[in-house]
């Protein structure tokens, strides 16, 4: 069976067995959450708390008229306690709000709103006021998704539920436990948006979610035109350009968005989020996410507040072994390793793995060999060994000419590596020097 896939890409152990046939748990409330004011690409928000406000669960705490923006709201119900600086899981730390439980659990939702009944403006409202973000790790604000520049129609949107980062199930619970909400929350996206189809992409590794939300189909797409298809299993399957190569064989250009070839890709897990938002007229205040990895003892697909910190969880909840050595937010491939526990979970993670010594191994780097297993992999066809030889000289500029910008960072090319080069990394770097020179050369009008 040939499924539908893109050139390059690579085949790491999935590693998925551990939390495959977990449902998802919810996490009892915590006692505290620590809740970064702003968890979106975007503008920063301020704060509309101060120290010593009681806080309802759903209540918006923090917004900035700007765009893009996405607003943040209590995950709890409790009394500010501090509004400081705290860890986050992209390692620079960020003003944050404190609240502390009351025992309570009132909440301040939005009354429902019918997407298909109210005007697109309205529903893009809901959407803004809701906080809702890109829930695959990109937290880019929902509603600037859904609302392209009116010169780029998109015909297309698909849901995303290829989730190809090892050891991360989340997703796929998700389709398994409520197929009907995903198609719902899809279909709603898909009228706000105006498209004239919706795709749902699965990876063939999650085949058997595939009947689950067939069924749903007919009962929940409320008229908009919807299939749901396989794809191939392979590493980054769920990167947007490659995920509308596979599905449409179109190809987004350089420094170009999915927009720009009519085309718009929602992660499963914001689909859900946009469908609580409208029916429940729920924020954006909790999520699920996946923890495993050979330090935890107690591998587990889990639903909590935005703001749990994820050393609260040790050992109530999650036990890890003595051998603990790394912990990664994220997937393996693109997560971030953080340094502390404190770090608590944002509208973004899609995981929190708990790697041992053998998982944490640290390689000795050797001189670039030019062998072209970087190129091979590559999934948007950059030239990494290229790339990487103009970084070291400070050449930014053919850097940027040979596609720097272009790469989004999906770790191909390091896991590829026979001289164990972390190019990801250098490129991460080298797209903030190339930022800085850029910003320096408009102060001075180069």
């Amino acid at each position: 069976m040939n499924l539908k896939t893109f050139r390059g890409g690579i085949h790491p152990p999935e590693r998925k067995e551990a939390t495959c046939d977990l449902p998802i748990e919810h996490v009892p409330t915590p006692a505290s959450v620590v809740i970064h004011l702003t968890q979106a690409v975007g503008a920063q928000n301020q704060p509309l708390v101060k120290i010593g406000d009681r806080v309802l669960k759903g209540q918006k705490i923090g917004d900035v008229d700007a765009c893009p923006a996405a607003a943040v709201h209590a995950s709890i119900t409790g009394i500010v306690k501090k509004i400081e600086p705290a860890p986050q899981s992209n390692l620079r730390d960020g003003m944050a709000i404190f609240i502390e439980a009351d025992g309570t659990d009132e909440t301040a939702y939005m009354p429902p709103l019918d997407p298909f009944a109210c005007s697109r403006e309205e529903a893009i409202k809901r959407l803004r006021d809701a906080g809702i973000v890109g829930m695959g790790g990109a937290s880019f604000p929902t509603d600037v998704k859904l609302a392209p520049p009116a010169d780029k129609p998109v015909d297309t949107i698909i849901a995303n539920g290829a989730e190809c980062e090892p050891y991360l199930t989340i997703d796929y619970r998700t389709m398994l436990e409520t197929p009907a909400v995903v198609v719902e929350g899809l279909a709603m996206a898909a009228h706000i948006l105006g498209a004239d189809k919706a795709i749902i992409a699965i990876e063939s590794n999650k085949a058997d979610a595939l009947p689950g939300i067939q069924r749903e189909i007919p009962a929940h797409a409320h008229g908009v035109p919807m299939e749901a298809v396989l794809v191939a299993t392979k590493y980054p399957q769920g990167g947007e350009k490659m995920l509308i190569k596979a599905i449409t064989n179109r190809e987004v250009p350089s420094h170009g968005l999915p927009f720009d070839v009519g085309v718009i890709v929602q992660n499963v897990g914001t689909l859900v989020a946009i469908s609580e938002a409208f029916i429940q007229g729920k924020p954006l205040i909790e999520r699920g996410f996946t923890v495993s990895g050979e330090a935890c003892r107690t591998p587990k697909n889990l639903y909590a507040p935005i703001g749990t910190v994820i050393g609260s969880l040790i050992p109530d909840v999650i036990q890890v072994s003595d051998d603990l050595r790394k912990v990664i937010f994220g997937g393996p491939m693109m997560g971030v390793a953080v340094p502390t526990l404190q770090t608590p979970i944002a509208k973004g993670t899609s995981g929190v793995l708990f790697f041992n010594t053998a998982e944490a191994t640290q390689y000795e780097e050797r001189q670039c060999i030019r062998c072209g297993r970087c190129a091979d992999a590559c999934p948007v066809r950059l030239m990494p060994m290229l790339m990487n030889a103009a970084i070291a000289i400070k050449d930014l500029d053919r850097a940027d000419a040979l596609g720097l910008i272009d790469c989004f960072e999906c770790g191909a090319c390091s896991y590829s590596c026979p001289a164990r080069i972390p190019l990801t990394q250098r490129f991460r770097l080298g797209k903030d020097l190339l930022r800085n020179q850029r910003a320096k050369e408009a102060r001075h009008g180069k």
